[in-house]
């Protein structure tokens, strides 16, 4: 009951998060320069002013600002995110078509980066001192340093171009009717890079973290006394300290969320990924502002609904913490 009622209030805050979210969003994006009707008239091929304040008119630009928040707001709370100026087509269309790739790249570089990160933390910390310790640290810092597009372009070179084993773009083959699981494992294999791309990054936050709050909790005195009772090692590790030491790392997994749908913007853009990462960065290039504003919603609600599970994680990790504490 008291989890149900924590879920409900931080359901609530939630709620009035997006909207100040939206609203900022809506302000700041306006405030930008770039006029979304210069744009569409230039694709055209026509410049002229008339044709200028038609394109206005038809889209609503031409009203007072406040007006068009009034109606975006009102909008979105009937689950209208508006019209795309450049691709003809409701915003709900292109996110609900390109929310499913970014789901499917950000969830499995999440669970792999997370899963990697941590096993690779406990073998340092358990050989902290010796070469496999300085290996693991070496090669973390060695992918937290390099830019995600460099590491997915030198993948590209490496493995498809040089050794063929891997598609280079999209998220399945062009020109080949695929059905089932012939179909599955077509996109298992698109998928391989643009989501190692991302896992080596996190995985190498994930990694150091682990090690450092291993190293921190294996010599407290709760530890000492369960080796003092003779518990063997094994036990120690799993039950005493990887269990207090996981608490940072599902803090840093739970802020992570929102830096891995950020990072799929590049990913996404480099392996010609069909995600809303992408349809964002052709927004901003189009001035498609509804699309603009409507990625922003989804992801803000996505980072929001993940920090919540990460609260009621905490709790299940640790029973000694409190909701709402």
């Amino acid at each position: 009951m008291e989890r149900l009622e924590f879920i409900a209030q931080r359901v609530l805050k939630g709620i009035v998060v997006l909207v100040g979210i939206v609203v900022l969003n809506f302000l700041l994006i306006r405030l930008a320069p770039g006029d979304p009707a210069a744009v569409m008239a230039g694709e055209a091929g026509a410049s002229d002013e008339l044709f200028l304040q038609q394109l206005r008119a038809q889209f609503g630009l031409d009203r007072p600002l406040l007006e068009q928040l009034w109606a975006y707001v009102a909008n979105i709370l009937s689950f209208d995110f508006g019209f795309s100026y450049r691709q003809q087509r409701p915003v709900v269309d292109l996110l609900a078509e390109r929310l499913p790739p970014t789901l499917l790249l950000t969830g499995t570089a999440f669970v792999l980066s997370l899963v990697a990160g941590v096993t690779l933390g406990v073998m340092a910390a358990r050989r902290a001192g010796r070469w496999s310790d300085s290996a693991i640290t070496v090669v973390a810092l060695f992918f937290y340093a390099t830019p995600l597009f460099w590491v997915g372009l030198m993948g590209v070179l490496l493995f498809s171009v040089t050794l063929g084993w891997l598609p280079a773009f999209g998220m399945a083959s062009v020109g080949v009717k695929l059905t089932g699981f012939a179909y599955l494992a077509d996109v298992g294999r698109h998928l391989v890079l643009p989501a190692l791309t991302l896992t080596l990054f996190h995985m190498a936050v994930y990694a150091r973290m682990t090690r450092a709050s291993m190293l921190e909790v294996r010599d407290l005195d709760f530890v000492r006394t369960a080796r003092a009772k003779g518990v063997d090692e094994g036990s120690i590790l799993r039950r005493h300290v990887l269990r207090n030491a996981i608490l940072p790392v599902v803090t840093i997994a739970g802020m992570k969320a929102g830096y891995l749908l950020g990072g799929s913007i590049v990913v996404e853009t480099v392996f010609a990924w069909p995600g809303i990462g992408r349809l964002a960065y052709e927004a901003v290039l189009q001035r498609d502002y509804n699309v603009l504003l409507g990625v922003f919603l989804v992801t803000s609600a996505l980072v929001i609904a993940v920090n919540l599970a990460t609260d009621v994680i905490y709790s299940l990790v640790d029973p000694r913490i409190e909701l709402g504490a």
